[in-house]
């Protein structure tokens, strides 16, 4: 995968994400990291459209779409998709489809619509998979009983290294020499009820039993958690340099699974918990769920 369809793709996804807006070609340079000239020049190759063409073919497939399924108005359409007026975006949409749009509404018949395929795509199609590279991992569903977490908040921290950064890496120090109700240290993202103004949403912390009133660290909360059942996700065992790509395994298994496929749906009210990464026993990652009505 080259840097150059790696900056078309970028210009792909801004124009998927902001099609409602206007779109300059200098924001779209400043997306793909090369001059306006030069990214121009890419897109058209990699696309065989100008970034103008390929816009309004977007934009015109997408208000079909709208005069389809919305009982939408044809002013409204060519207003919203950046069509100066109904004129110019009727005659558009005839020599894009065929038909004029206020038919279309009407009787809305077969068009074929633009479907922009990412150019990453087409590339990642010609490399050769390495099966001996795939990593499996392992799903089991447990219980965690209502409980306590002592934490130690951040400021704005998204993730370990940020976490770190602000808090500083000696707090797993800390965390390791106090009794865990799971044996260990857990990481976790919070669900905005447990945050409070101005904290992180990745913490550190143990869990203890619900009815702990024992010391309770300097700097440190203590929140009740109530009974819940989650997703535990392993990875594979994996060499200590690897870690990174390690999480990214589990990560990427846990948003393409679907829990309703086992009776379950994900439980996003109940905070996401991160172990830490050991290279013996694989990555493990846990996220509530509960069981689909």
């Amino acid at each position: 995968m080259t840097e150059q369809i790696l900056a078309v793709q970028r210009m792909q996804d801004y124009i998927a994400a902001n099609i409602d807006n206007e779109i300059t070609m200098g924001e779209l340079a400043r997306i793909s990291l090369f001059s306006p000239w030069y990214s121009y020049r890419l897109f058209k190759a990699c696309t065989g459209l100008t970034p103008v063409e390929y816009i309004r073919r977007l934009r015109l497939s997408r208000s079909a779409l709208r005069l389809k399924n919305e009982n939408c108005r044809v002013i409204d359409a060519a207003l919203d998709f950046g069509f100066g007026s109904v004129d110019g975006y009727q005659r558009a949409f005839y020599r894009q489809f065929g038909c004029n749009p206020g038919e279309y509404a009407k009787a809305p018949v077969p068009i074929t619509l633009f479907i922009p395929y990412g150019v990453k795509f087409r590339e990642l199609r010609k490399d050769e998979i390495d099966m001996e590279n795939v990593q499996s991992v392992f799903i089991q569903v447990l219980c965690k009983p209502e409980r306590k977490v002592l934490v130690r908040r951040g400021v704005k921290a998204e993730e370990y290294f940020s976490y770190c950064e602000e808090v500083g890496c000696d707090i797993w120090g800390l965390l390791i020499s106090m009794d865990s109700l799971c044996g260990e240290p857990v990481c976790l993202w919070l669900p905005e009820k447990y945050k409070k103004p101005g904290t992180s949403t990745y913490v550190q912390g143990i869990e203890v039993a619900a009815d702990y009133n024992g010391p309770v660290p300097a700097s440190f909360d203590v929140i009740p958690l109530p009974e819940c059942e989650y997703l535990m996700l392993q990875g594979e065992p994996f060499r200590e340099e690897d870690y990174c790509d390690a999480i990214t395994a589990v990560q990427h298994a846990m948003d393409r699974y679907d829990p309703t496929v086992i009776g379950y749906e994900w439980d996003d009210g109940n905070p996401r918990i991160q172990l830490e990464p050991r290279g013996e026993r694989g990555y493990i990652e846990l996220r509530a769920v509960k069981r689909k009505n």
